[in-house]
């Protein structure tokens, strides 16, 4: 699918165009190129002999990242293989500039591993499951997200011990359901492909077995609760009559004033992106204090901070999460994402690649870095792992299915699934992908164990 760069409030931004072919054509142009990339191609990984040294990719990402906060980041990536997986996106990025894809861009996660899918409110409060994380969002192959996010299935089922066998079918269950979304999408409007998405609803509606549903009960019920009162009540007390977040380092640190005043200026410049309408709610919040936040395993090291407002009521929070954006992954094989303010890169592609957004969502700077901003806590679903294979697999259809709706956002389904087809090919060669790529990792994880028990890494476990 052709791409063109166009002028967007005086940043270039990539934009992707549908052209004059019908469904029908798009079909089988689609088809066709199974004879330029034959979907048996996507079994292979083989790592290149010229394959730089995954350690040295996670290193070379030190300098930009906070210095006190980088044996963290490798602590929490010595876990286990899947949790070294979840921090080393740079590595895989550029073994997927070497694997095969047919040419097709589609506005990509980056990191579509099965931890960066979830539950969140929509602003009619309603809760959807998609796409939550996308720092390293950018127009990239489709093959690139569904490669990523196959691998990781693989490797938590081994994480959990389930093994292979359940690993194996958690792939070809996220690829079929890929498949038939694509194949549903690609026979309804544009405006249908738009607006679908997974809410409570819709998933209860597709009559899922009984240990599902109870399954899906609680974690929506634990959604239901993780409010922004919830995160005052956990991360705020009240000192001198004034509300402050709590220090627990390295974990939550409280910043010095000078710091602090910056942050005035940050959410002055974040406002202007918001909506009209929600920015007249947001003016109706006052800022009152501000600490560093350790979130997450590849965004450790990374700044990231949240940021508590209060309303006129009592109590009456919004509590903003502030991140740091660079450059994306994949960036230096796909190339450079046409906007020269990286915050603003991911909350396009974020709205891009949703059904519904976090109103609150925005960007803006401090100084030379680059920010998005986002509700810290408003009702996302905790990320835990299913309590046994037949929850796991039918979460892992719902995130195949997920990943085709984001897709299906930026490129016409009817194109993708011309290549993808009916039966079982393509499932069965990612799946193939998938083992061979999830020992790659498993290799990747014992080479940074290494490095640690040398003195080469610095690791700090347990935080």
């Amino acid at each position: 699918m052709a791409r063109t760069e166009s002028q967007v409030g005086g940043q270039i931004a990539t934009r992707f165009r549908a052209g004059t072919l019908s469904r029908r054509e798009l079909r089988a142009l689609g088809k066709s190129l199974r004879k330029t990339v034959r979907r048996i191609s996507h079994a292979a990984w083989v790592a290149p002999t010229s394959r730089p040294d995954p350690v040295a990719v996670l290193r070379s990402q030190d300098s930009i990242r906070v210095p006190e906060l980088v044996p963290v980041r490798y602590g929490r990536m010595l876990v286990s293989p899947f949790s070294f997986y979840r921090g080393s996106a740079a590595v895989m990025a550029g073994d997927l500039a070497g694997t095969p894809d047919i040419g097709v861009n589609v506005q990509a996660c980056g990191d579509a591993h099965i931890a960066n899918f979830g539950i969140y409110a929509s602003p009619e409060r309603r809760l959807v499951f998609d796409v939550n994380d996308f720092d390293e969002t950018t127009a990239a192959p489709w093959e690139y997200d569904l490669k990523r996010l196959v691998a990781s299935l693989v490797l938590d089922a081994r994480d959990a011990g389930w093994g292979d066998v359940v690993g194996r079918e958690a792939a070809m269950t996220a690829v079929s359901r890929y498949r038939d979304v694509l194949e549903r999408l690609a026979q309804s409007t544009t405006l249908e492909i738009q607006y679908a998405l997974m809410d409570e609803e819709r998933f209860f509606r597709e009559k899922p077995d009984r240990k599902v549903a109870e399954q899906a009960r609680l974690l929506l019920a634990k959604a239901h609760r993780r409010t922004n009162r919830q995160a005052m009540r956990k991360l705020v007390k009240t000192v001198d009559g004034s509300p402050r977040f709590r220090s627990d380092p390295p974990l939550l640190t409280r910043l010095p004033p000078a710091t602090e005043e910056r942050f005035h200026d940050l959410m002055e410049s974040y406002r202007k992106t918001l909506q009209d309408n929600r920015s007249h709610v947001f003016d109706q919040f006052h800022f009152r204090d501000v600490a560093r936040k350790v979130v997450g395993v590849g965004s450790v090291g990374l700044r990231a901070y949240v940021v508590l407002l209060e309303g006129r009521g009592h109590p009456d929070p919004l509590i903003l999460q502030v991140k740091e954006a660079t450059s994306s992954v994949l960036s230096p094989y796909v190339g450079r994402s046409g906007f020269d303010h990286h915050g603003r890169r991911v909350v396009v592609g974020q709205r891009l690649m949703q059904a519904i957004s976090d109103p609150f969502l925005g960007w803006a700077p401090i100084g030379d870095r680059d920010f998005y901003v986002r509700q810290l806590r408003d009702h996302k679903g905790p990320t835990v792992r299913a309590a046994d294979p037949a929850v796991h697999l039918a979460e892992c259809s719902i995130i195949g299915g997920t990943l085709a709706r984001a897709h299906a956002r930026s490129v016409d389904p009817a194109l993708l699934r011309g290549y993808v087809g009916t039966g079982d090919r393509l499932a069965e060669a990612l799946v193939s992908f998938a083992l061979a790529y999830a020992d790659q990792a498993e290799a990747d994880h014992h080479r940074l164990e290494a490095a640690v028990r040398r003195g080469l890494v610095p690791a700090e476990t347990g935080i």
